[in-house]
């Protein structure tokens, strides 16, 4: 998979601004090269005009009054199709074996990539247990908490936000029973209100999110736009691969039925060149990628280089 990857990369002739990062394997850390140089609209088109992230959705920048010393908005384009699908069942979010019963399998091994990643760049100790204190993050899409909460006590100063109304009660209802999560600022809100507010974050981490907006190229841009410089951005998905679409969506939303129907859309999916082309058009330098892999005997996620379905990716913003 590995060495399929890079075979992509190579193929890809674009020149100019270049760039690099790693993927983690088995602890070693091997560097990949890719060149970006287009960076116009055209690198990402929307993908529909529909759209929705487990609550939140970004839409088209408004420009009109850019350049001219006043500050540029962001229009939304929530779905209320995608909104109403997860309003109803968000009461579930705590239940481990409900719907979110992959995602609260996969939260182990997405919290490990982010702690590695986020101490590594920010120097702190792996070791403590409250790596992350006197930094600031943001869950975008936070749902009803579950990835929030563990950042929250890892000593982040959290701010979660999520455009549906009854994940952002049962995020506060949650938190509110432990002191190490009462601190959470959790909004009902969308991340491109938090950019017209001019709010910046240490850490944006918006994971499960970015294969349910209409326009990735925008999303990434409202997320660059929310991190400090040389701050730290963590966006995970699905890759557009038949792998993926015969396990994502075949096998765990008509199978297994993990995840109820028409959650997820092939065609949404974004490959890791794809995400990484779009990031650097973002002002956002990807620095480390990783995959997750799903032990079927154990029934647990573990970080791998395959990154033929899950990943993640790491990446920095630049200082421009």
């Amino acid at each position: 998979m590995a060495l399929l990857f890079l075979n992509r990369l190579r193929s890809v002739s674009i020149a100019s601004n270049h760039t690099h990062f790693a993927r983690r394997s088995h602890g070693q850390v091997a560097w990949i090269q890719f060149d970006f140089g287009y960076c116009s609209g055209a690198a990402a088109q929307p993908v529909s005009e529909e759209s929705g992230v487990d609550g939140m959705v970004l839409g088209k920048m408004d420009a009109s009054n850019a350049g001219n010393g006043t500050r540029v908005s962001f229009k939304s384009s929530l779905s209320e199709i995608e909104l109403a699908k997860f309003a109803a069942i968000a009461e579930t979010w705590w239940d481990a074996e409900g719907p979110f019963k992959p995602l609260h399998a996969l939260n182990p091994a997405r919290i490990a990539f982010i702690r590695s990643t986020l101490c590594e760049h920010f120097r702190k100790d792996p070791d403590s247990p409250r790596p992350f204190e006197g930094l600031k993050f943001v869950d975008v899409g936070c749902g009803g908490g579950i990835l929030s909460e563990p950042l929250a006590r890892m000593g982040a100063t959290v701010t979660g936000v999520d455009a549906v109304e009854k994940n952002v009660t049962i995020a506060l209802l949650h938190a509110e029973s432990d002191p190490a999560t009462s601190t959470i600022e959790y909004c009902c809100t969308t991340a491109e209100k938090l950019v017209e507010e001019q709010r910046q974050f240490d850490a944006v981490i918006a994971l499960e999110v970015i294969e349910h907006v209409a326009d990735p190229a925008e999303f990434c841009k409202s997320l660059a736009a929310l991190t400090v410089p040389n701050g730290a951005t963590l966006i995970s998905t699905i890759n557009r691969s038949m792998r993926a679409y015969a396990t994502a969506i075949v096998a765990a939303e008509y199978i297994l039925r993990w995840l109820p129907k028409g959650t997820h859309d092939w065609l949404k999916f974004l490959t890791p060149e794809e995400l990484a082309l779009i990031l650097n058009c973002a002002s956002i330098s990807v620095k480390e990628m990783a995959g997750f892999v799903y032990n079927p005997l154990t029934g647990r996620w573990a970080l791998s280089d395959d990154i033929g379905v899950n990943f993640i990716v790491f990446g920095t913003k630049r200082d421009e």
